[in-house]
């Protein structure tokens, strides 16, 4: 098939008309391009008379410490409003937090995995302006290189930002694809040109019910693009092809690159992201009045005529003991710990103790992830960042600050465990003051830090229940970070993007471009790489050894000089903590907005018609949060920047 035919037939295919091929090739660039939208405009020009903050204060409380709730406490507190931000770990910035870890004699910031900050992440990267953060901060990625199994490296580089150069540079680059094989496979494309077609209500009503693969494979679409371009960039979601939504992936390729006018443009930090981003952040909410909780857990919300009159805190004062679970005591071994769920969702553990009973409150005291116990240790291991506690729960090593909670075990035929009594306030409170009233309320903790806090409150609204309980999280991931005691000198860039392996998704060379990791390279003569698996499928769950043995093996694959490299120091965690994006979950998502008047969700798992996704999601809803807010207290409305809301050709 002739180039020109194909330009006729795309054109013919997307309804663009006649008229633009005539005009040739550079009326398609110059009229059909991807073009920085804003969202909310109408709202923000009618509101433009309205005053842009509270002349009295009210108060507004923030469940959740990531980045929807920090994006939703700035927009809140520039407004004049009284605003407690409560957060569960005893560090903000969810799944940009970070902690410190001991070794080799010396300490190194950890996280929960490598981040890239891409371009578009508008209203990401106009709050981390907002509290200082310089360009200084990032370095820019020096190309978006695929390392797969059993064929060439694949780079993808600075791409155009004009259509249609900005998809045929992709192909271009590749050494697997080339433009006539492309063009000549014609068929396969319109699938492909669907995504340029992106358009909220019609995408999700046509494409919501079907998984990403299937999609592919239906359409037909060229298996070497599928393997060289979709199925690794799609993985990115966390989520599988294989149970992604069709539609959810098209908006994810329409937010990144299809109907982005910034091209596959991204940044990396020069430091961890606690120190370069959530602490200036962090500051920034200080700064600005902000109350800050951290530590400190939400157990249920109170209401009071259809609205959220309070906020209570776990762990403040209680007149008595408080049961939570109810347990046959023949389920319980006679030897070693009985791990089980109570009727809240709260992970449990108990045992025999000579003739008396123990229990704990299985959530690490970290952020919530349920521990383990470990054997070899007769402690408790927490899995998602390798935080563990000796045998009377006290942490030994790892993020956990703080013992895990004693609970009490009565015998009464059966076994009845209760919360204990008379607890202390929370830190930063008045004596006793264990309840935050608000006038507004936000809810930006994760999928399973939401879904507990909407049971445990019960607030009597059976749809909104649904909604939140069909919530999910997607397969499980895995981070391993290692100090190896030579360089991989074959690795030409800081990230890769890896396809075609059991488990490893990307590897990221942290002592490439952050410090004190390159520090302790230069001084060693060493490395420090992290292989991250995005989402294990079910039947690939494997003991951790196994994950680690198989991942090294990979390693050494990629990397062949890794083979006789000394691992001098690892951290392995295994985490399910990332929204689900399946078939059919778009339908009963939660908005931003709910059935009570003062109450707003926020995170990158609530529903919204706008293309974002990740990070920006979580920002740009927290955003969306406060204006709701803002609009029933008269205030000005803020338009937020994002991509186009539809495709270039829909």
């Amino acid at each position: 098939m002739q180039r020109r035919d194909f330009i006729k037939q795309l054109l013919k295919r997307t309804g663009i008309g006649a008229g633009i091929l005539t005009a040739g090739t550079a009326g398609l660039v110059g009229y059909y391009q991807p073009r920085k939208d804003r969202y909310g405009d109408r709202g923000a020009e009618d509101s433009t008379n309205l005053p842009e903050k509270l002349t009295t204060p009210k108060k507004a409380v923030v469940v959740g410490g990531g980045l929807g709730g920090i994006s939703a406490a700035l927009e809140l507190a520039r407004r004049n409003f009284e605003v407690t931000l409560v957060e569960a770990s005893s560090s903000l910035g969810g799944k940009l937090t970070g902690w410190n870890i001991d070794a080799l004699g010396e300490t190194f910031p950890v996280e929960h995995g490598f981040h890239g900050f891409f371009d578009q992440y508008y209203n990401l990267n106009e709050m981390f302006a907002s509290a200082g953060v310089g360009a200084d901060v990032f370095t820019p990625s020096p190309g978006y290189p695929v390392l797969f199994n059993g064929k060439a490296l694949e780079v993808f580089g600075q791409t155009p930002k004009l259509f249609p150069f900005n998809i045929l540079s992709v192909v271009e680059q590749s050494r697997t694809l080339d433009i006539a094989s492309f063009l000549k496979e014609y068929q396969g494309l319109w699938p492909v040109i669907e995504m340029f077609r992106y358009r909220y209500d019609r995408t999700f009503q046509e494409y919501d019910g079907m998984d990403f693969m299937t999609y592919c494979r239906r359409g037909e679409v060229l298996p070497a693009f599928v393997d060289t371009v979709l199925h690794p960039f799609a993985d990115a979601t966390m989520n599988r092809m294989e149970v992604l939504s069709a539609a959810e992936a098209m908006r994810y390729f329409h937010f990144y690159f299809m109907g982005s006018p910034e091209g596959l443009s991204f940044r990396i930090t020069k430091q961890d992201c606690m120190t370069a981003l959530i602490d200036p952040l962090e500051r920034k909410l200080t700064a600005m009045g902000v109350t800050v909780l951290k530590g400190r857990k939400v157990s249920k919300l109170a209401l009071r005529g259809g609205r959220v009159s309070a906020v209570q805190l776990e762990g403040a004062a209680m007149a008595g003991p408080v049961q939570v679970a109810t347990l046959p005591k023949g389920e319980v071994p006679a030897a070693g710990w009985h791990e089980f769920v109570s009727g809240d969702g709260v992970p449990l553990l108990v045992a025999r103790s000579g003739g008396a009973w123990i229990a704990y409150d299985a959530r690490c005291t970290h952020m919530g992830c349920p521990v383990r116990p470990e054997g070899e240790t007769g402690g408790f291991l927490c899995p998602c960042h390798a935080g563990r506690f000796d045998g009377e729960g006290r942490p030994v090593s790892g993020p956990p600050g703080s013992p895990l909670a004693v609970l009490t075990v009565r015998e009464e035929g059966e076994l009845l465990v209760f919360k204990r009594g008379g607890g202390a306030s929370s830190p930063g409170l008045a004596a006793g003051a264990g309840t935050l009233p608000c006038d507004y309320c936000v809810v930006a903790s994760n999928v399973s830090g939401s879904r507990e806090l909407f049971k445990a409150s019960g607030l009597g609204n059976a749809s909104f229940d649904r909604q939140i309980s069909s919530l999910g999280e997607a397969d499980p991931y895995a981070v391993w970070r290692v100090w190896l005691d030579r360089p991989l000198s074959s690795a030409k860039f800081p990230f890769y993007t890896v396809s075609g392996y059991t488990y490893t998704d990307s590897i990221s060379l942290y002592s490439s471009f952050q410090e004190p990791f390159a520090g302790w390279a230069r001084k060693t003569g060493g490395c420090v790489a992290e292989l991250h698996a995005y989402a294990i499928a079910p039947e690939q769950v494997r003991p951790e050894q196994e994950i680690r043995d198989t991942m090294l093996r990979e390693l050494h694959d990629m990397f062949p000089e890794s083979r006789g490299a000394t691992i001098r120091h690892e951290l392995f965690m295994m985490q399910s903590n990332f929204s689900r994006w399946a078939p059919g979950d778009h339908a009963s998502r939660p908005g931003v907005e709910t059935p009570f008047e003062n109450l707003y969700l926020a995170g990158d798992w609530v529903g919204t018609e706008a293309p974002v996704f990740l990070m920006e999601a979580a920002a740009f809803t927290g955003r969306m949060a406060a204006n709701g807010i803002a609009s029933r207290e008269s205030l000005r409305q803020t338009a937020l920047p994002i991509v186009p809301m539809q495709g270039i050709f829909a």
